[in-house]
């Protein structure tokens, strides 16, 4: 049995880019899943209308399923749509990398 959630995140705003904009990073930890896949779309949808960069790193994410690629997605979409923000996904795993390689969605990522 787990004793902490399977997926949390850290929020921090702290830089700004080259050409000034701000920069947020979320930094993800666990297993971004069917049961936790709201927890990171609930930590960046409202930060899209603000502007800016939004970096979030996957580094520590263990384990990804479709529910959480098809957050991701739904992200960057939404992301691009608005055209308010630039949304990026930093030190993605070989996990995640293969996923997105195997489902054809490393452009969308990479853009």
């Amino acid at each position: 049995m787990e004793t902490q959630d399977p997926f949390h995140y850290e929020v921090e705003q702290s830089r700004v880019d080259i050409r000034g904009n701000p920069v947020t990073t979320i930094k993800c930890h666990g297993k971004l899943i069917a049961g936790t896949a709201d927890k990171i779309k609930e930590a960046v949808k409202p930060l899209l209308p603000q502007g800016g960069r939004i970096v979030v790193d996957l580094g520590d994410v263990t384990f990804l399923d479709s529910s959480g690629l098809g957050a991701l997605v739904g992200l960057k979409v939404s992301a691009l749509n608005q055209g308010l923000c630039i949304l990026e996904f930093a030190n993605m795993t070989p996990r995640v990398l293969d996923l997105l390689r195997i489902t054809k969605l490393m452009d969308l990522f990479s853009s």
